[in-house]
C-alpha cells in the first residue's frame, strides 16, 4: 500500500521527536504541515522563511536521513511558506537533502564607505573626534544569558540567535521585533548586537532609540550636516534601531531612514528594528518603507506565561543573590503578570522594602508590596487608547474617524481625541494626526484651538469633555 504525505512525515517524526529535547521538537516541527507526496518529492509547509533557513542549518540531516530511510535514496524536499498569515503560499523551493552539512561562508572584511573628505563626525563621538571607533551604546547586562526564553518569545530569540551568527547573511533581514511595552524587545536586540560583537569582531554594532535617531538627524540638518549623519550610519554593519513606532508621521526622518535602511540591505548589512506593534499596524508610515520592514522577519514578543515569569524571578534572584522562599516566587508570578519590566521590578521593590525595614521576605510583605505596586499600576496612554476612550463615550465605531465627514459629533469627537493627544501624549502633531484620520498637523493645531474655546463658551461640551477626561484619568 502507497504512503500518504502525512503517513510518511508522521513516520519521519517519530524518530525525530526521539532525537531532539522536548522543547526544540515543539518549536521547529509541530507547526509543520504536510501538503502533498507526489514522486518522492514531499512537499511541506512551514510559518516562514526564517523557519526553512533554520531547518536547513540545523536540522537538514536528521529531516535527510528519516526521510530517506521512508522513500529512498532519491527523496527530496520541498517546502512552502505561508504569505502574511493566510492561506497564500509562495512558490515551492526545494530543500537540499546534502550528505555533509553545509558549510557558510566566511563574513567578508569590514570595508568603510568613503566620503569626499574620506573623513566624517560620529553622532555619538565627543566633538572633534572622528570615526576611529564606534560605540556600540549596548548594556552589557542584556546578553542572551539573561534573556529568558519562553513560549512567548520562542520563534524571537531563535531568530536573534541566526542573526548573531551569520548578520546580514539570513534571510530575516530586517528581523523586526513587536510586542507591547516591558516584554523584553530591547533586552532581545541589544542581546543580538552583543553576541555579534563576540562572534565578529570586525563589525561595527549600533544600537540607538529613534528618538535620539530623530534628534540627531535634525541637528544635522540645522548645521547643515545632513550628508555626514546619513554617511556614519551607512557605515554601520549592524544597526539596531528601538521604538521605530516613532517615527511615524515624521517624512523626512522616514525618508533619510529610508535611504540608509536602502544602503544597508544592499550590503547585505543587518537591521535590527523594535516596535510595539507589526508593520501591518503601523500607521502615519510610508508605504515604501513599511513595504521593507516585511522583506525579513517580523517576531512577535509576547507576555510572558506563568512558567517564564517563575524562571525570570528565579534568574533575577540568584543574579542578586538572595534566596526567596518558593511561595514568595509563585505569588509574585501569579499576581504581577502584565509585563517583565513591571515584573522585575517588583521583585527589586520587595528585596528593597525587606532590606531597608530589616524585615524577612515573607508571602505577607509580598503582598503588602503588590498592593502598592497594583494600586501604581497604569494603562498606557496611547492614541489608540484616547480614541477608544473618546469613540466610546460619542457611540461611533473609530474607523468613522477617518472619514471627512462634516457631522458635528464626528469633527468633534475627532477633535477631542486629538486634544487629549497633545496632551497626554509624547507624539508630534504631525503623528497625531496621521493617526486620528490621516490628517496633518495644522488640522491638529486648528482642532486645539478649537476645542478651548469650545471649553470656554459651551457648558454643555465642558461637561461632555469633563466626563472623557474623568473617564480617561481612571483608567490609567
Amino acid at each position: 500500500m502507497n504512503k500518504d504525505q502525512h503517513t510518511v512525515w508522521e513516520n519521519c517524526l517519530a524518530i525525530i521527536r526521539d532525537n531532539l529535547p522536548p522543547i526544540s521538537f515543539r518549536t521547529w516541527f509541530e507547526p509543520i504541515v504536510p501538503l502533498r507526496l507526489e514522486n518522492k518529492i514531499l512537499t511541506i509547509e512551514v510559518p516562514s522563511p526564517f523557519f526553512y533557513e533554520y531547518l536547513e542549518e540545523h536540522y537538514i540531516d536528521i529531516i535527510s536521513k528519516t526521510l530517506r530511510k521512508e522513500l529512498g535514496t532519491e527523496a527530496k524536499l520541498e517546502y512552502v511558506v505561508v504569505v502574511d498569515n493566510n492561506n497564500a503560499q509562495s512558490a515551492p523551493f526545494t530543500m537540499k537533502l546534502p550528505t555533509q552539512k553545509k558549510v557558510i561562508p566566511q563574513n567578508k572584511p569590514l570595508t568603510l564607505p568613503q566620503t569626499e573628505e574620506d573623513n566624517f563626525t560620529s553622532p555619538f563621538a565627543a566633538p572633534g573626534i572622528k570615526k576611529v571607533h564606534v560605540d556600540s551604546q549596548l548594556n552589557p547586562e542584556n546578553s542572551f544569558s539573561s534573556f529568558v526564553e519562553g513560549e512567548c518569545n520562542r520563534l524571537a530569540r531563535a531568530a536573534g540567535q541566526a542573526v548573531a551568527e551569520n548578520p546580514g547573511g539570513t534571510a530575516f533581514n530586517p528581523l523586526m521585533l513587536h510586542g507591547d511595552s516591558g516584554l523584553g524587545k530591547t533586552h532581545l536586540a541589544q542581546a543580538i548586537g552583543i553576541a555579534v560583537k563576540e562572534r565578529h569582531p570586525e563589525k561595527v554594532v549600533l544600537y540607538v532609540s529613534a528618538n535620539r535617531f530623530q534628534t540627531q538627524f535634525t541637528e544635522a540638518t540645522l548645521n547643515n550636516k545632513k550628508n555626514d549623519f546619513v554617511n556614519f550610519y551607512q557605515m554601520i554593519d549592524v544597526l539596531i534601531i528601538d521604538d521605530v513606532h516613532e517615527f511615524g508621521g515624521k517624512e523626512k526622518t522616514q525618508n533619510t531612514f529610508f535611504h540608509i535602511f536602502n544602503h544597508l540591505h544592499q550590503f547585505n548589512k543587518q537591521v535590527i528594528l523594535t516596535s510595539d506593534k507589526a508593520p501591518v499596524e503601523l500607521e502615519g508610515f510610508e508605504n515604501r518603507l513599511l513595504s521593507r520592514f516585511k522583506w525579513g522577519l517580523t517576531a512577535e514578543v509576547g507576555a510572558p506565561d506563568y512558567e517564564t515569569r517563575m524562571q525570570i524571578l528565579q534568574q533575577q534572584a540568584y543574579k542578586d543573590g538572595i534566596e526567596i522562599p518558593d511561595e514568595v516566587i509563585e505569588f509574585l508570578a501569579e499576581t504581577v503578570s502584565s509585563n517583565v519590566r513591571e515584573l522585575e521590578g517588583s521583585l527589586i521593590s520587595l528585596l528593597a522594602q525587606a532590606t531597608l525595614n530589616k524585615k524577612e521576605i515573607t508571602i505577607d510583605l509580598a503582598r503588602q508590596m503588590v498592593k502598592k505596586i497594583v494600586k501604581r499600576h497604569h494603562q498606557e496612554v496611547t492614541v489608540d487608547f484616547i480614541k477608544q476612550i473618546v469613540c466610546d463615550h460619542f457611540n461611533i465605531d473609530q474607523e468613522i474617524l477617518k472619514q471627512k465627514s462634516r457631522r458635528r459629533e464626528i469633527v468633534q469627537a475627532r477633535q477631542v481625541a486629538m486634544y487629549f493627544s497633545k496632551n497626554m501624549t509624547k507624539h508630534s502633531l504631525a503623528s497625531i494626526g496621521q493617526q486620528i484620520g490621516g490628517r496633518d498637523h495644522a488640522t491638529v493645531l486648528h482642532a486645539m484651538k478649537a476645542v478651548s474655546n469650545l471649553l470656554e463658551t459651551d457648558k454643555k461640551f465642558k461637561n461632555e469633555f469633563g466626563e472623557i477626561e474623568k473617564k480617561i484619568k481612571s483608567l490609567i
